[in-house]
């Protein structure tokens, strides 16, 4: 039994692995900034606005401008964390309150066996 997990594993773990292994990296643009295929919709969006409307303003400003692209990636994870927090929540105390209306005074409840092996 253990080989065959071990087997698993290693499938797993190559599975996830190999991928990125084998996918080319797109070439760096010019300026030293990150390759096209990493960045973001809104950037692409920007290049392509650009691109049709050279003279295009926008009509609001960022409220909060993080300093750096690491504490913008920090601020989505947080709110990714702060998301799958409430919907856990929402979830755990439904299930909770379902679980209660069934065995609520009036509802059969199963007797546990009595049976002492």
């Amino acid at each position: 039994m253990k080989a065959r997990t071990g087997l698993i594993w290693m499938a797993i773990i190559l599975l996830t692995v190999l991928p990125l292994w084998f996918a080319a990296m797109p070439p760096a643009e010019p300026g030293g900034e990150a390759p096209a295929a990493f960045s973001g919709a809104d950037s692409r969006a920007q290049q392509a606005i650009g691109t049709i409307a050279p003279n295009y303003k926008p009509w609001f400003a960022p409220l909060f401008e993080p300093p750096s692209g690491e504490i913008a990636s920090l601020l989505f994870a947080l709110q990714a964390a702060i998301g799958a927090g409430v919907i856990g929540f929402w979830l755990g105390t439904s299930v909770a309150r379902e679980r209660e209306r069934r065995c609520a005074p009036g509802a059969s409840v199963p007797e546990p066996d009595s049976h002492a092996d």
